[in-house]
């Protein structure tokens, strides 16, 4: 039996009324420096994510698709503007509880690995449930269990820096899943990867979202993987693209 993570006050809800968007905001901005050294990432950025969405951000280097998914994200907070999640601000929360949000909801695939090179592969699959309380032994059972989704339970005790390239993205994205996330959130997943071993890791993740409706946001440069999305957007210079122009 699996420990059940610790409850927070922005706990799961089923909405039955109305249907709502997962993620909506409405004229985010961000904005770094001060004075004369001000840059505006984000310009005025409406959107809403839905449910079992996969959708792709594309845009070139310093267009704000990365600014904009770690902020969808709630690695970094907006300037302005207004984010719900579930149809609640996500501005109004506290560090704490958006916190607990980003941990309990969410999972992350980067491009960089971001991996302990010298834990077992067991160890950092394990990593978000040891943050959130559970019990070695429970950590250790669901570990295992996702480790072998990926294809990679005979490898949980070898040490991360012994793995390939592919075998590592596999590891990130069990150590994602290991929390059972409403979103996964994965920027340049396949960046560092062959182009063989890319196509597996980006199916992997889109068999996530249609076999198991996890809502996947990737931030690519790859147009073939953002075809393979059900929804694209195009940003440029802080602002989403009308009619899906680069």
């Amino acid at each position: 039996m699996i420990d059940p993570l610790p409850s927070s006050a922005y706990s799961r809800e089923v909405i039955k009324d109305k249907p709502t968007p997962l993620i909506s905001v409405k004229n985010l901005t961000k904005v770094y420096g001060k004075k004369e050294n001000i840059f505006k990432a984000l310009k005025g950025i409406d959107l809403d994510i839905n449910k079992g969405d996969s959708l792709a951000i594309i845009g070139k280097s310093g267009s704000g698709k990365s600014t904009l998914m770690h902020i969808l994200a709630c690695l970094d907070r907006p300037t302005t503007g207004t984010f719900d999640f579930e149809d609640k601000s996500v501005n109004r929360l506290k560090r704490k509880d958006l916190d607990n949000l980003r941990n309990e909801r969410f999972g992350f695939v980067f491009q960089q690995f971001f991996m302990n090179s010298n834990d077992s592969v067991l160890d950092n699959v394990a990593l978000p449930l040891k943050i959130a309380g559970v019990s070695k032994r429970s950590r250790r059972h669901r570990a295992l269990e996702i480790l072998r989704e990926v294809e990679l339970e005979d490898k949980a005790k070898n040490r991360a820096r012994d793995l390939s390239g592919g075998q590592k993205q596999r590891v990130c994205i069990a150590r994602a899943l290991i929390t059972e996330p409403d979103v996964i959130f994965a920027d340049e997943p396949t960046g560092n990867l062959d182009s063989v071993t890319g196509l597996q890791v980006e199916k992997m993740l889109l068999d996530l979202n249609k076999k198991k409706g996890i809502t996947l946001i990737i931030v690519t440069h790859d147009d073939d993987l953002a075809k393979k999305c059900s929804r694209q957007i195009y940003i440029k210079d802080g602002l989403i693209q009308k009619g899906g122009k680069k």
